[in-house]
């Protein structure tokens, strides 16, 4: 999810431990717990898209980290505020309550956490995209209001624990949205008399009404969405595979890129070549209109190959109106 919005689970995580123990201090290290797992986009300074991409919600999103960063940001924060005399423990509890949270909300959305890391599993339920108003607003309303009140007051309690299961019914109705369109993507498809293999479904940007579904075929992928507004058939449409077109490059090097690339987007991937350049599309993303009459993937990269090595670079947006993408998406959500 996105920064504010972990910044508000930890901090309401932190009130729920050591709230009546700590007051505000325990909003604001749980908004530092809740933060720390995302310092893992700080790779991409160090080191080239491909690793960097693989990095994220990779180890700082899993138990075991943790397991290892709770007790030493307990005994770190416990010298800090050692006024408070709570001892480590506590905040060794604390801080472990505080970054779990974090992975275990990523999980909900679409990228992928490693949560049992080293394992190479990423979990992904696809139920929320990562910047959810409606999860949000309510959930940081409850915090800042419970923040005003005094410590320890009961009403305090009530307030910042409301937040808590307001976010956790959210989730789960999320789910339950999920069940809901997914079945209506698979009755299209069986009217519509489609051959699939898979189907991968995410709610649409800021909401859970309008949602998106990837099907993969034999020879392409299909892009449909569907509002619960919606009052005509779902539409597909067709994307080639064109896999015999793609780039054979001479280098093992190279080409354990490319395949990296490919474990990466999960197998749901396109690739296409333009003006001389391949470009290498994550189709789980989704696309965002760029012009009135334009679509592009949300996540595409420019592939060029140097000393024999593929280097990837993600391609900027050229938005002509910003405007243009909230217009086009509330317009969609209200029906076709």
């Amino acid at each position: 999810m996105d920064s504010l919005t972990q910044i508000v689970l930890g901090a309401a995580v932190g009130e729920a431990i050591l709230g009546r123990k700590i007051g505000n201090k325990a909003m604001l290290y749980g908004a530092i717990a809740g933060t720390i797992p995302d310092l893992d986009v700080l790779v991409k300074n160090f080191t080239d898209t491909i690793t960097a991409t693989e990095a994220h919600r990779g180890f700082s999103h899993s138990i075991v980290f943790c397991l290892i960063a709770a007790p030493l940001l307990g005994l770190l924060v416990n010298k800090i505020e050692r006024k408070k005399n709570l001892g480590w423990k506590p905040w060794a509890w604390f801080f472990f309550w505080g970054l779990f949270t974090h992975p275990l909300l990523d999980v909900f959305t679409t990228w992928g956490t490693q949560l049992f890391w080293p394992f190479d599993v990423r979990l992904a339920f696809n139920s929320i995209f990562v910047i959810d108003p409606l999860y949000t607003i309510p959930f940081l309303g409850c915090v800042v209001w419970a923040m005003c009140l005094k410590r320890g007051s009961r009403r305090r309690r009530k307030i910042n624990w409301a937040g808590i299961i307001w976010s956790s019914c959210y989730l789960i109705l999320t789910l339950v949205l999920k069940f809901i369109t997914y079945n209506k993507f698979e009755n299209a498809l069986a009217l519509q008399d489609i051959k699939y293999s898979q189907i991968s479904t995410r709610p649409a940007p800021f909401n859970t009404i309008l949602w998106n579904a990837n099907i993969d075929t034999q020879d392409a992928y299909l892009i449909a969405d569907y509002s619960f507004f919606d009052t005509q058939p779902i539409a597909f449409e067709s994307f080639p595979k064109n896999r015999r077109a793609e780039p054979d490059y001479e280098s093992a090097a190279a080409r354990k890129n490319l395949n990296r690339l490919k474990d990466i987007a999960q197998g749901w991937y396109l690739m296409e070549q333009k003006s001389g350049d391949w470009y290498f599309y994550d189709l789980r993303f989704g696309r965002i209109p760029v012009s009135v009459s334009e679509e592009e993937f949300v996540f595409a990269y420019r592939l060029e190959t140097r000393d024999n090595t593929l280097i990837a670079t993600e391609t900027e947006k050229d938005i002509e109106d910003a405007s243009l993408i909230f217009s086009q998406l509330w317009e969609r959500i209200q029906g076709n």
